[in-house]
């Protein structure tokens, strides 16, 4: 890992992704997570202020960036959440089938780089009747804007972390296996080509 992915990007990616709109999103579907909680990218533990702590029992925060696990210290030290790191890809992930209530996503599946076997693996971890909470940016509705997606993103993807701006999350999601049952997308204030939101729960 090179000096700018472990020590620049995860404070350039912390203030990116903790900015009052983004903080909005992440606050729509959060506190809907309960039981045993699977983050996957977990950063520097921006959704911790907004997790239920009378329905979640413990969280195991995802995140393989020895930067962003440093960030996050202070965050999970001061949280009254049984919080347990695991150092692993989104792709590579090692827990038991069938052992999570809830596995939550936000502003993450853009830069899996297999995100398809990332969510087959989420899919895998959940218990039945368990669900996955999702809140992301991605492809935008208007053509213009998606034509700027597509042009910007090769070189957006080399300084971002391997971010996409133009995935699209419901077709990944629901390809994976998953049945979306609440879906939600809108612009958020920011830059067009990175702020249509897509949130909401699916259900393996």
């Amino acid at each position: 890992m090179s000096f700018y992915d472990d020590h620049v990007l995860p404070h350039l990616i912390d203030l990116a992704c903790s900015t009052k709109p983004t903080r909005k999103q992440r606050e729509k579907v959060v506190h809907l997570a309960e039981g045993d909680v699977l983050e996957i990218g977990f950063g520097s533990g921006l959704n911790l202020p907004y997790y239920d702590t009378d329905k979640v029992r413990k969280i195991f925060g995802l995140e393989p960036s020895s930067g962003m696990r440093r960030k996050a210290r202070p965050n999970v030290d001061a949280s009254r959440l049984d919080i347990e790191f695991i150092d692993q890809p989104g792709e590579n992930i090692p827990l038991r089938s069938n052992s999570v209530d809830t596995v939550l996503i936000t502003f993450t599946l853009c830069s899996i780089d297999e995100a398809a076997a990332a969510l087959e693996g989420m899919r895998r971890v959940l218990k039945p009747g368990g669900k996955l909470l999702y809140c992301e940016h991605g492809a935008a509705p208007d053509a213009g804007v998606r034509r700027w997606q597509h042009r910007l993103n090769p070189t957006w993807k080399r300084f971002s972390g391997g971010c996409n701006m133009n995935r699209d999350i419901p077709g990944l999601i629901e390809g994976s296996g998953f049945r979306i049952t609440t879906d939600e997308r809108m612009y958020i204030p920011g830059l067009r080509i990175l702020s249509y939101n897509y949130w909401g729960i699916a259900k393996p």
